[in-house]
């Protein structure tokens, strides 16, 4: 419960790297509840839990399973058939996006997220 006593939505961050992690725990850890993974088997042992999330930020270029992988396999799970997802990549050539989106993201934000406006304005077409 945030602040104002409203209910927080609740954001699963998939990203290997630490500094990543805190930066957009940073970012958006005053507007929602975030949970963290460190990579695909630890974010499927939180959804396994029956945890429950409002969004979903998966970090493509994870160890073990990638995020597309990852997302696919999440995509199985009876709760999370249209739950909202992001990538998250350091991949930010041109046709990067429109690629992730055709694999089955929602959303887009490359790294390194220089403006969290960026994500949140992401993040806010998503949840609305």
């Amino acid at each position: 419960i945030g602040i104002t006593g409203t209910v927080m939505q609740r954001v699963l961050l998939v990203e290997d790297n630490a500094d990543n992690r805190d930066l957009i725990d940073a970012m958006i850890g005053d507007r929602f509840e975030l949970s963290m993974a460190s990579d695909g088997g630890e974010a499927l042992g939180l959804l396994a839990d029956r945890e429950r999330f409002d969004v979903l930020l998966l970090d493509i270029s994870l160890p073990e399973m990638d995020g597309v992988e990852l997302l696919q396999k999440i995509r199985t799970l009876p709760d999370y058939h249209q739950v909202p997802a992001v990538a998250l990549t350091s991949h930010a050539m041109k046709g990067d996006r429109e690629r992730f989106l055709a694999k089955g993201f929602d959303g887009y934000v490359s790294k390194p997220i220089i403006d969290e406006r960026d994500l949140l304005n992401v993040m806010d077409s998503l949840l609305n």
